[in-house]
């Protein structure tokens, strides 16, 4: 069956940098779109940032913009969320997503297959 397991989220203070991965397996990872997403306490499911299969197109939530950078390598099945500069607003657990098409979307309901989070805390 399809997992997707993400990784690398932890405790940090404010400014510091986080890398989370999300490896997949179950699924040809290069005929998928991915996405990351994240969830506040008492807050919906947001859209962080997004690549589409090739890696070639990439999108981002506006208040992650020059601080965080998502990319994939599809030898490794494995997207990445390098996260710079973090805030404490930043917190939260962030989720990657699975989207089978060339383009990926900032919708949650357009993905078809979520892992089940990691944790990461910015501490101010």
């Amino acid at each position: 069956q399809v997992q997707l397991v993400e990784s690398g989220g932890g405790l940090v203070q404010a400014g510091g940098s986080l890398r989370l991965s999300c490896a997949a397996s179950g699924l040809t990872f290069s005929s998928y779109a991915m996405g990351w997403f994240r969830q506040a306490p008492g807050k919906e499911r947001e859209f962080v940032a997004t690549i589409s299969k090739s890696g070639v197109s990439t999108g981002y939530k506006d208040s992650v913009k020059g601080r965080f950078t998502i990319s994939r390598d599809n030898a490794k099945n494995t997207v990445y969320l390098q996260m710079n500069s973090l805030k404490p607003e930043d917190t939260a657990v962030y989720y990657c997503a699975a989207r089978r098409a060339t383009l990926g979307r900032t919708t949650t309901e357009l993905y078809d297959y979520w892992g089940q989070g990691t944790q990461v805390t910015v501490s101010s």
